[in-house]
């Protein structure tokens, strides 16, 4: 029986799985809200409190960077340690992994119902696969094989320069650069750069706001779920729409970028909560024209297959399947 969890700003998923039923079939599972707990030692307790069973190891996969053994999240004020943790918790052996590093592990335990294909491709077998994960941040992780299996490898990718495509995008970032010393993809690509496309293309005044549109932003603490919907609505508003046409460009000429520095003919897959939520966008074709657009690799980057991962619990599944490498 092996511990296991997804430990985030907002809330932490834990589970118990076994080698006998394998990381999609947790024995025991719960959500937690992280905020309501000092640290992660006194969450996993009240955990371990309702699981009668002994547990030979765990592995934590963590929203932020993991380095030698320890890590602090992203947005929670949590400093983890392997070793501390092992002997807080009595256990034989615990692990913190970079959440994309979790969903790389978790990619070969999913579905095809867990996935939705954006280009079709040919994948090399044992190539290098490519994790990116557009949510409240930016993540990049990528699988390789080591001549005996796969195993998966951290990045921080996400906060690389911004390269500007085009000169809409150069605008962007020119005004962005007045208000940030560095400019990251992070900034643009994920759920807080949303916001910020949408205020550069309303100032540089591309299109009107709308009136019933200004009143909800003033009313909501989190304008990216808004600005999304009212792009894929039925009546899309003009303004949100280039906002996202924008967004999944920067994004496919991201990922692109990704797969090019990996090499990626194993495939990318695409994690993250914003995903799943703008299939719609993605599918248009703008993303693969972006991801493709690489002058003479062009042609590397087509055959390269391109998945969305809708499993929610993606990082979670992936984590379990670390824990059970080798039944350590």
């Amino acid at each position: 029986m092996f511990l296991v969890g997804d430990v985030g700003g907002t809330k932490t998923n834990l589970a118990v799985v076994c080698s006998e039923s394998g990381a999609r079939k947790p024995v025991v599972e719960a959500r937690f809200i992280s905020a309501h707990f000092q640290n992660l030692e006194a969450l996993v307790r009240k955990f371990l409190k309702r699981v009668p069973y002994e547990i030979s190891g765990a592995s934590f996969a963590v929203a932020g960077p993991v380095v030698a053994g320890k890590a602090t999240t992203t947005n929670l004020p949590w400093h983890m340690e392997e070793n501390s943790l092992q002997r807080a918790l009595g256990l034989p052996v615990v692990h913190l992994l970079n959440d994309l590093e979790a969903v790389a592990y978790g990619i070969a335990s999913l579905p095809p119902s867990d996935l939705c294909c954006l280009n079709r491709g040919r994948a090399v077998p044992r190539g290098t696969v490519a994790v990116i994960a557009p949510g409240t941040g930016l993540g990049e992780a990528y699988l390789s094989w080591d001549g005996t299996r796969c195993r998966a490898y951290a990045s921080e990718g996400g906060h690389s320069d911004f390269a500007p495509t085009n000169n809409v995008q150069l605008g962007l970032l020119s005004s962005m650069l007045k208000e940030h010393e560095h400019v990251s993809y992070e900034h643009v690509c994920s759920g807080r750069g949303i916001p910020n496309i949408y205020a550069y293309l309303k100032a540089s005044a591309y299109a009107k706001e709308p009136p019933w549109l200004t009143q909800e932003l003033a009313a909501c603490s989190d304008p990216t779920p808004l600005i999304v919907n009212a792009a894929l609505g039925d009546v899309p508003c003009e303004l949100c729409r280039a906002t996202l046409d924008m967004f999944v460009s920067i994004l496919g000429a991201e990922t692109g970028n990704l797969a090019l520095k990996l090499v990626a003919t194993g495939g990318v897959y695409m994690g993250g909560g914003i995903p799943p939520r703008i299939l719609s966008a993605l599918q248009s074709g703008r993303f693969m024209r972006a991801f493709q657009h690489k002058g003479r690799l062009s042609a590397l980057l087509s055959e390269v297959p391109v998945s969305v991962i809708l499993n929610p619990k993606a990082a979670l599944l992936g984590a379990g399947a670390h824990a059970l490498l080798d039944k350590r």
